[in-house]
């Protein structure tokens, strides 16, 4: 069982309003105690006009009873007592026909004089215990006025209650939608719905905590739409190489084409392309989720890239695309695994020939960025349409898919390229105009030793 009531309470409303409602009993209380001991006098003047109203009685000869706790006494304006009923009492005796109320000792008295003929011959007194000054008697005083006046109290607090409580709960409705909002967002999800948002103009705990869920529901919007495109693509990208291997072979089944090299070199194309797709979603996969660890050494770029563009000519020699290096004498050494560096050089730099037309040129280049080498491939080709940018590197997703798939890619180039620059705390983007060719920069970091060596 719980320690702390406000956890058995079924919503925040309900809790809200019921803090609300206990601080407000609580101040009023406190209020109350307070007014009650700085008006405990008031008891006092009370009862002190009580025994001028029983003295005024008892001198008009109209009082029939004497209120419990009063005495009533007379004298003569000599101080020649008539009748007492506290014997002996050192009462102040007045001459001038006056009403006098105070105390004396520890007796609270009213006096009223009896004058005939313009003389006073007679006093009246009303008297009664005064209370003490000690700290049991303010507090005896203070609980008395309190009990003197407890329906009044009573009648405060209920209202005082009530209104703290109908504010509670107006203040907690809008306090507690987007939370409301928030979960029949999170029941949609549990069906699949990630399209459901919640719209909150709060800058407080809940708005933030809104804005956090709007951007995860989002991001899994995104890669529910990312997981689907990826069983669609894959799928694809099996059925086509798997649908010409069966057709080859049933071919061959039913003697309609001969076992010969052409036909098996093809066979054995399509083979190659599916372990190559399936290789590069391991690697892919590997990278992601940081299974993949990355050998990191001070590499010198100006090698690999000259490596990198050789293979390059060789590949695409039909071409007739002019591929170039353009990497500064000074440039520092990164720090970096110099495969998976060669993998996104290759990447990039096959990716910008396939694109470019015969006679354009695509020109590898760098520069030192504070800590980082900044590398740019830069091509003359078709460029890329402003749409197709914020996807170029998700997996699968081609600007031009036709051409892709005819020129043997997956898709997957760009996906690894992006997954080994942010593994090595990098960056990778592009930039481009159709019709003006590309440019893809990402960025190493530089090698310590190479920091070490920078001239001031």
């Amino acid at each position: 069982m719980s320690s702390r009531p406000l956890e058995r309470l079924p919503t925040i409303r309900a809790k809200l309003g019921s803090t609300i409602i206990f601080a407000v009993g609580m101040t009023v209380i406190l209020i109350f105690l307070i007014l009650g001991y700085a008006l405990r006098k008031s008891s006092q003047d009370t009862d002190r006009l009580t025994l001028l109203r029983v003295a005024r009685r008892a001198a008009a000869g109209t009082l029939t009873t004497t209120p419990g706790a009063i005495s009533v006494i007379r004298t003569g304006p000599d101080g020649a007592s008539r009748t007492s009923q506290e014997g002996e009492t050192p009462l102040p005796l007045f001459t001038d026909g006056m009403v006098h109320v105070g105390s004396t000792g520890e007796l609270d008295y009213a006096v009223v004089p009896v004058v005939r003929s313009g003389q006073v011959v007679e006093l009246v007194y009303a008297v009664r215990s005064a209370p003490g000054e000690g700290v049991f008697a303010r507090v005896k005083e203070t609980f008395r006025f309190l009990t003197d006046f407890w329906w009044q109290f009573l009648l405060a607090g209920a209202l005082a209650a009530g209104i703290a409580l109908l504010v509670a709960r107006w203040l907690a409705r809008g306090m507690t939608q987007p939370l409301r909002d928030m979960a029949a967002a999170a029941h949609g999800m549990e069906t699949g719905d990630y399209s459901r948002r919640v719209h909150t103009r709060s800058r407080d705990e809940v708005g933030q905590l809104a804005t956090a869920f709007n951007r995860m529901s989002a991001e899994l919007q995104n890669l529910e739409q990312s997981r689907r495109d990826l069983v669609a693509n894959v799928s694809h990208e099996l059925k086509t190489p798997i649908a010409a291997i069966r057709a080859h072979l049933e071919n061959l089944l039913d003697g309609v084409e001969q076992p010969d090299p052409k036909t098996l070199q093809v066979m054995l194309a399509q083979t190659e392309r599916l372990g190559r797709l399936i290789e590069q979603l391991l690697e892919l996969s590997r990278l992601e989720s940081g299974e993949l660890p990355l050998l990191r050494e001070e590499t010198p770029l100006a090698p690999l890239v000259t490596q990198v563009l050789s293979e390059i000519e060789v590949a695409r020699s039909k071409q007739g695309v002019v591929v170039e290096s353009k990497l500064p004498n000074d440039l520092p050494p990164v720090d970096a695994d110099r495969e998976r560096v060669h993998q996104v050089l290759f990447n990039l730099v096959d990716n910008a020939v396939r694109f470019t037309p015969a006679g354009g040129a695509v020109t590898v280049s760098a520069q030192r960025q504070n800590g980082s080498v900044e590398v740019r491939v830069t091509d003359t080709g078709v460029g890329i349409p402003p749409e197709d940018l914020p996807r170029l590197f998700e997996r699968f997703y081609r600007a031009d898919p036709s051409r892709s798939r005819e020129d043997g890619g997956t898709g997957i180039g760009l996906a690894i390229a992006r997954s080994v620059v942010e593994a090595h705390g990098g960056h990778i983007r592009a930039e481009s105009e159709l019709g003006e060719g590309s440019v893809f920069t990402f960025d190493l970091p530089v090698a310590p030793a190479a920091k070490n060596r920078r001239d001031p």
